[in-house]
């Protein structure tokens, strides 16, 4: 094929071609536009497809009455906020949540029912549509490449620029984006991802994210990289927009985070930290089973890489997994600053926990919250799992199977089974698996953390980071003189 030949329609063109291989069905903008005979909205201003929001509705919540899903699309269609973010936020809750409405029921006592916007379970019970040159009017007249709505929602914008065009690059592609954002802000109250591409490259990213936080998506089924030859807003599209693997993010991998100079950041996950997460719940599933052996296995993830929040996306993950049954999480370091600093990551995350995670002031308090029945996210320095007074073993707490300890830095002498932590750990909790997460790879010597956790079962080393663009490279330079084989004349 000659670049030379190809233009931005064919690069949309082809992207389209990749959505509909994933069954999304496929609208030319213009021909659902107002004023058409098959118009899907009355004037330009509207972003979502409110007729497909009131069916899918309708036919995921048929026991809900009529009066009671306008009243929850009402919430969706009309944010309180005038900030663009909080309303992102506030819709992304309702999507994962959603909205709970009351009505009266023929007997004349009130109900209370939790109104579903998205079939997460079963993709097939929802409305998949890709829609290229959309029209939106309303500070100006813009018009995005390819938006994707679920149920009548536009959750992703695709962007695109011509890959002959010297000048019409991906950063051009950034900031035709931030001219939507504020231009067609309304469109972005409902987005979950934001690709842009240039036909060539490919970056999926969020609402809030700089430029350096859009990043590649490598693979499409697993870690294991595409082939070079596959171009990489095929992988992205083919990878991330994969139904069962969009509902997935959607419901697990994204996040709002406050900082410390009081806005929100909204983060969503890298290829990398979706794949390493869905295989450690694999893994911890068949770990904690009868038969299980309690080794979940080690994530070794680079620093720089977000092994903090890649653990706060698989505490999200494997607390609401079925098979856990309310599964009790208690997040293990060997020093209190990086207690503290992993405590608030998962703090600031507490919509994706479903629940506030407590830190264990001291061994008294840790075994007070190990003793329960149910649930719980529990941090902890594993120094408090060492016996009191005349205690010689540490005292049993829990025998349940639906406890998992996650420990950070997982390579450290502390958590050796003979002489180490572990141990103590394995007392107060026999049939409790072990999940490690480290930014350093372990050495070949160390039985321990092996015997503890298990082998690899995600790596990202500083080499994929730094192609990624997650991390920076570091350069070490050395004098001439301290060179093996070189002498000062």
């Amino acid at each position: 094929m000659n670049l030379n030949t190809i233009y931005e329609s064919d690069v949309e063109e082809a992207a389209l071609d990749w959505l509909a291989d994933l069954g999304y069905t496929v609208l030319h903008g213009p021909d659902i536009a107002p004023d058409t005979p098959d118009a899907e909205r009355s004037i330009y201003k509207e972003v979502t497809l409110t007729r497909r929001l009131r069916d899918t509705i309708a036919h995921l919540n048929p026991e809900v009455p009529a009066d009671a899903q306008a009243e929850a699309i009402r919430k969706v269609l009309h944010p309180d906020s005038p900030a663009l973010v909080q309303n992102n936020q506030t819709f992304h809750q309702i999507l994962v949540d959603g909205v709970e409405v009351e009505y009266r029921q023929s007997d004349g006592t009130t109900r209370s029912r939790q109104i579903r916007f998205v079939d997460f379970d079963t993709p097939q019970n929802n409305d998949w549509l890709a829609v290229n040159q959309f029209t939106v009017v309303e500070n100006s007249e813009r018009r995005p490449d390819i938006v994707l709505f679920i149920n009548g929602l536009p959750l992703a914008v695709i962007e695109l620029k011509n890959p002959t065009d010297e000048k019409a690059t991906v950063l051009t592609a950034f900031r035709q984006i931030q001219t939507y954002k504020q231009e067609i802000s309304t469109l972005f109250t409902y987005n979950e991802a934001i690709v842009i591409s240039d036909g060539l490259q490919a970056r999926i990213g969020s609402l809030t994210a700089d430029t350096e936080w859009f990043l590649p998506w490598r693979t499409i089924e697993g870690e294991d990289k595409a082939p070079p030859a596959e171009l990489e807003l095929e992988v992205l599209i083919k990878g991330a927009f994969e139904k069962h693997r969009f509902l997935n993010y959607l419901k697990h991998f994204i996040v709002f985070e406050e900082t410390d100079g009081g806005t929100i950041a909204k983060k969503i996950a890298g290829y990398h930290q979706f794949h390493a997460v869905k295989t450690a719940v694999d893994t911890t599933v068949h770990a904690s089973r009868p038969e299980g052996e309690q080794q979940c296995g080690v994530v070794w993830h680079t620093q720089g890489s977000g092994k903090s929040l890649t653990m706060a996306f698989y505490a999200g993950s494997i607390i609401q997994h079925p098979q856990m049954e309310n599964p009790t999480l208690v997040v293990i370091t060997d020093m209190n600053d990086l207690d503290d600093q992993l405590f608030g990551t998962f703090a600031r995350c507490q919509q994706l926990l479903r629940q506030t995670p407590v830190q264990a002031k001291n061994r008294k308090h840790l075994r007070e919250r190990l003793k329960v029945a149910s649930g719980g996210v529990v941090f902890t320095t594993v120094q408090k799992f060492f016996p009191e007074g005349e205690e010689t073993r540490f005292p049993q707490l829990s025998d349940r199977r639906n406890i998992v300890l996650i420990a950070d830095e997982a390579h450290r002498s502390q958590y050796g089974f003979i002489d180490g932590f572990a141990r103590h750990i394995r007392d107060a909790l026999p049939n409790a698996s072990f999940i490690g997460f480290t930014g350093t790879p372990i050495e070949l010597t160390d039985r321990n953390t092996r015997a503890v956790f298990g082998d690899y079962i995600s790596v990202y080393d500083i080499q994929q980071a730094v192609d990624d663009g997650a991390t920076v490279p570091i350069f070490c330079q050395v004098p001439l003189t301290e060179v093996r084989g070189l002498r000062k004349r």
